[in-house]
């Protein structure tokens, strides 16, 4: 855990185009983010801009700012809630004298700590690598020998060189483990499609309760936190519908705003789950008062992943802490869909019966 006892201050950014009731909310899930990942938040600034600074990515009056808040605050951490450059985040670190990092940062650090299986510690690894070659700059004269001049010329490599290729060459070894537990994957996937069981899968924004759905619906025993990415290695298990037939349930790793691309890619053998199944059922958080910017992410992911296209039902869940009922325009807009409380179990008869409908077609 990289951030067990540290004091953060978190940075948001309005840039044009977006709606700073956006960015409050997207500052907040930051906040939970770091939470999750052990920070202590002890404050945040959020800044509009027409344009980011090249070199602080903020202004000049805003880091004057931050780094007094840094001190009064006495905080040893500065999360921003955009992803910066290698050179922006060392500048940044050099003139607060703090450690800085972004969003992408933070969550590659959580899915660090959630990962269990294998082939999750492998993705969560090829994430940081392909992360930390984006960052890789030179930093000053005794990183790179490419001054010109006398002694500076032959066919020797330069510091920055050899660390690139020693970091392409820690991508490539983990994409070849990766793809060893991939073959045996599919072996499984032929042994389930042989059994021509119908495959649903659980897709969502994190912490809408798809684990705590699986967990009601099947007796599965997958842990359920109250946190971001609590889940990361997909669960498959029986369950039989009304009519008697039986399918496969599996949930998956959750969605978020501003989900990093190359988790997307580092994460894809997992993700997999969700391009073979018949079925999504997208598990929505009703109770959050922004769920259809949620909605909206979770659909961003689905397109990436070319599984848009798939019958979907979107299921309202968390019934049970929402001050009234899901109303009716949003069953229809949303349609097929249900409402329901994973953990009460309510409203299971018609999720249920919905999904016996759609495969039935």
């Amino acid at each position: 855990m990289l951030f067990e006892r540290e004091l953060a201050i978190l940075v948001g950014i309005d840039l044009p185009g977006a709606h700073l009731s956006a960015e409050v909310e997207s500052i907040a899930e930051l906040k939970r983010l770091s939470e999750t990942a052990g920070a202590t938040v002890v404050g945040q600034l959020i800044q509009k801009r027409d344009r980011p600074n090249l070199k602080y990515f903020i202004g000049s009056g805003k880091i004057e700012e931050l780094k007094a808040l840094v001190l009064a605050k006495e905080a040893n951490l500065v999360i921003f809630d955009i992803e910066l450059s290698g050179a922006q985040q060392r500048n940044l670190e050099n003139y607060l004298e703090v450690k800085v990092i972004d969003r992408t940062e933070l969550i590659l650090d959580i899915f660090a700590q959630h990962a269990a299986s294998r082939e999750g510690s492998l993705q969560v690894e090829l994430a940081q690598a392909s992360f930390s070659l984006t960052r890789l700059v030179g930093h000053g004269s005794s990183m790179s020998r490419l001054g010109g001049g006398i002694g500076t010329r032959g066919p020797g490599e330069t510091k920055l060189e050899q660390d690139r290729r020693k970091i392409r060459h820690k991508i490539s070894s983990l994409k070849a483990e990766i793809k060893k537990l991939g073959r045996e994957r599919t072996l499984r996937r032929e042994k389930r499609r042989k059994s021509q069981l119908p495959l649903a899968a659980l897709v969502g924004y994190t912490n809408s309760g798809k684990s705590t759905l699986l967990n009601s619906l099947t007796g599965a025993k997958v842990l359920t936190r109250d946190q971001l990415f609590a889940t990361l290695d997909p669960t498959i298990r029986r369950f039989y519908l009304p009519s008697n037939q039986t399918i496969l349930l599996t949930d998956t790793v959750g969605f978020i705003q501003k989900l990093p691309h190359q988790l997307v890619v580092a994460f894809h053998a997992t993700l997999e789950e969700v391009t073979e199944a018949d079925v999504l059922l997208h598990v929505v958080d009703g109770s959050h008062p922004y769920f259809e910017d949620q909605i909206r992410a979770v659909y961003n992911v689905l397109e990436e992943l070319k599984a848009v296209t798939k019958p979907i039902i979107t299921v309202f869940n968390k019934a049970d802490k929402q001050t009234s009922p899901t109303p009716s325009h949003l069953i229809k807009k949303y349609a097929p869909a249900v409402s329901i409380s994973a953990l009460k179990k309510e409203g299971f008869d018609e999720l249920t019966k919905s999904l016996d409908r759609l495969l039935a077609r």
